[in-house]
């Protein structure tokens, strides 16, 4: 981890506009909200709105509403990654002036042979429009202390191989964005799902070619179905009811391994926010990578390690 880890304490919630917002999606932001809260420190909202195909048209506007529906409100004003274009060109032509970048018009069916991992190319096709990838030395092993989970490790070159930075449809690669924007926003703690944990090691190795920060991370339980599906790809990722969003409320604050009783008689939101902010403990955040969603009761059980 950096020691250059600016302070105080800046955190943030980053939704894809791909849908409305989904109970595993509750729980992260909640997580990151109330960590936040507890450091006193600032808590802000970030669309990532940068994979046009995956988009559905409102889905930002109807999160942003879910969100403050639940009082989860940026503490600054949304940043959209949509309008951040420029700040992804210099980065990029910053990697590629010291080498850390290059063209790659592989394609999925040429690295089909390694599992998709890019060691160097192998393109049948040169005239492809060519990916940009960053370039992961050989022996490369980026480790980091979760505050959560943990030590995590990865063999880069081996697991992950050379990171698409720029993809051939000429979008923006989470990666990239994700690293540009913490640093940009000056990110101290990313608390996310436990997805990402897997993706820390090469945004770090990002952040460290771009001479850029590295936050501190913790990554929440990761919230599946029954079949240990993520609830954004499963029928049980029903949109969380605005309307009427106490109940959910005290499930995601159980979730979180927090005691029922805190929020069992608040009548309203704003006080159930209050009381959380006032009770919450983070060493009761369950230390697992995922927790199973009871469709059935609305209610989450603990689940797989």
């Amino acid at each position: 981890m950096s020691d250059n880890v600016p302070s105080p304490y800046r955190g943030r919630f980053a939704p894809s506009p791909t849908g409305a917002l989904h109970f595993g999606s509750l729980v992260a932001a909640l997580g990151s909200w109330l960590l936040a809260r507890h450091h006193d420190g600032t808590w802000l909202v970030r669309v990532e709105d940068l994979d046009p195909p995956r988009e559905v048209a409102g889905a930002a506007e109807q999160q942003l509403a879910t969100l403050a529906a639940f009082g989860l409100t940026s503490d600054e004003p949304v940043v959209w990654q949509s309008a951040r274009h420029d700040l992804y060109h210099d980065a990029l032509a910053r990697l590629l002036a010291i080498g850390s970048a290059f063209e790659c018009r592989c394609s999925r069916s040429d690295l089909a042979a390694t599992g998709g991992i890019h060691r160097h190319c192998v393109a049948s096709d040169p005239t492809r429009t060519p990916a940009i990838r960053l370039h992961v030395p050989d022996g490369t092993i980026v480790a980091f202390d979760d505050g959560l989970l943990g030590r995590f490790e990865q063999h880069l070159d081996r697991e992950v191989g050379d990171v698409v930075l720029r993809r051939a449809d000429g979008f923006w690669a989470y990666q990239l964005a994700v690293v540009v924007d913490d640093a940009d926003q000056r990110i101290t703690d990313v608390v996310r799902g436990a997805d990402l944990l897997d993706s820390t090691p090469r945004q770090i190795l990002l952040q460290r070619a771009l001479a850029l920060p590295t936050p501190r991370y913790l990554h929440l339980p990761l919230i599946v179905d029954a079949d240990g599906n993520k609830l954004s790809k499963s029928m049980a990722s029903l949109p969380i009811d605005d309307g009427a969003p106490l109940p959910a409320l005290r499930a995601a604050w159980e979730a979180l391994g927090q005691p029922a009783s805190v929020l069992g008689g608040v009548p309203d939101v704003a006080t159930a926010m209050r009381f959380a902010h006032r009770e919450f403990r983070p060493d009761r955040l369950p230390k697992v990578t995922s927790l199973t969603f009871a469709a059935a009761h609305n209610n989450p059980v603990a689940g797989a390690v």
